[in-house]
């Protein structure tokens, strides 16, 4: 039975993604990993806010490592003169009014902000959003797992576990009891698995109740591409929705995030703004609507590519693209076949436009699309603008 409802809740949000009245509503752009200050980040939070507002995204998580902006925190400020010159900037931009400090001879110490106090400054309805997050970040032994809390209300104190599976699990309960407490939607995503390659496919076809994993993200040593031995984060993907077909759970979901840390020093040594982010449909800007989107699947990912059409409609995907001047691109259709251990390219076509119609015996299908646009700062040399949508699975009739 259990198995029974499991594909039902996946038809159904199959259904409602991409479908004519999602056409309605509204994208909206976010970026939900991004540090300060409050934990390794190198700048004030209400540089970083204003950096992304002004850069036309509506909603943005602040989520430092296990801890929230809130309550007593002052920070020193490093004397490089990089450093001493962006407080400079903060002062003139907030004034003395607003920002706190203590100068003395050899240190600087300003009282940061929390959440209470900079929201006002920059949410407004329907144009504007900053999640409550945080990442919940755990060891064993030298291996790092780090997991997104979008939308909390606490922090999450996070919990060990003898194995790696066993750690991510104990976080994603936590996280999920912590949903449960607060009565509110919480978006939870296991943050870049390569990190450290301390989380591999297996791994994660062992967890229950993981939905999300960032297919892309920004900061340099993550390893997004993999390497000889180790799948990329694409491959990962796939080999992880094999298992959850024929397991009939949900497919997990793909997003991009910047994981900005740096926004003094910039390159592909540094963590940078404006690398990954995704793009959601739907009705109002909210917590519960933008989880909700999400976890519908209605969303998709991007380092730069912008789509003005997508849908899922009669098991066809159709995808058209908002085109760049001068600038091709390629959309390809990846799927697994029934009998497959591995994904394929199915259909790939040169253009702005495409549309794909899932056959019986396809398993699932996301769309990547592929321009020869560089990106500007990208997380490595010679990186091009790209999308992924997320992966649906045919429709079946009684």
């Amino acid at each position: 039975m259990k198995k029974i409802s499991s594909f039902i809740f996946l038809s159904l949000f199959i259904f409602k993604i991409y479908t004519g009245k999602a056409q309605e509503e509204k994208w909206y752009k976010g970026n939900l990993h991004t540090h300060s200050y409050w934990s390794d980040g190198d700048e004030f939070p209400e540089m970083i806010i204003k950096r992304y507002k002004d850069n036309d995204y509506q909603f943005i998580a602040l989520s430092d490592h296990n801890v929230i902006a809130e309550g007593d925190k002052r920070k020193t400020i490093s004397n490089d003169s990089l450093y001493q010159e962006a407080f400079e900037k903060y002062l003139k931009e907030y004034g003395k009014d607003w920002v706190q400090y203590e100068k003395g001879e050899e240190s600087l110490k300003v009282q940061l902000k929390t959440l209470k106090e900079f929201r006002p400054l920059f949410e407004e309805p329907d144009k504007f959003m900053i999640f409550k997050a945080e990442e919940v970040t755990s060891y064993l032994n030298e291996k790092a797992v780090h997991m997104g809390a979008i939308n909390i209300k606490e922090v999450i104190e996070p919990r060990k576990g003898a194995t790696i599976v066993e750690l991510i699990q104990n976080n994603l309960n936590a996280i999920k009891e912590h949903e449960e407490k607060i009565g509110q939607p919480v978006m939870q995503h296991l943050n870049h698995p390569n990190f450290t390659y301390a989380i591999s496919a297996e791994d994660i076809i062992q967890l229950d109740g993981e939905r999300f994993f960032e297919v892309f993200n920004g900061h340099p040593y993550v390893n997004n591409y993999g390497d000889s031995i180790h799948d990329s984060t694409e491959e990962m993907w796939d080999k992880v929705n094999i298992a959850y077909h024929s397991l009939e759970k949900p497919l997990l979901l793909g997003i991009a995030t910047d994981d900005s840390h740096h926004y003094h020093k910039f390159g592909s040594k540094w963590s940078n703004a404006g690398r990954g982010w995704v793009e959601v449909r739907a009705k109002k800007l909210s917590p519960a609507t933008i989880i909700d989107a999400l976890e519908a699947g209605d969303f998709y990912a991007s380092t730069g590519v912008e789509l003005s059409t997508l849908k899922f409609e009669n098991n066809q995907i159709s995808i058209k693209i908002k085109e760049e001047e001068g600038v091709r691109y390629k959309i390809q259709f990846i799927g697994v076949k029934e009998g497959a251990t591995k994904s394929e390219i199915l259909k790939s076509v040169h253009g702005i436009a495409a549309d794909f119609e899932i056959s019986e015996n396809v398993l699932f299908v996301r769309a990547k699309i592929i321009s020869d646009k560089e990106k500007k700062n990208p997380y490595r040399e010679a990186d091009t603008e790209v999308a992924w949508t997320q992966p649906v699975t045919k429709k079946r009739t009684k």
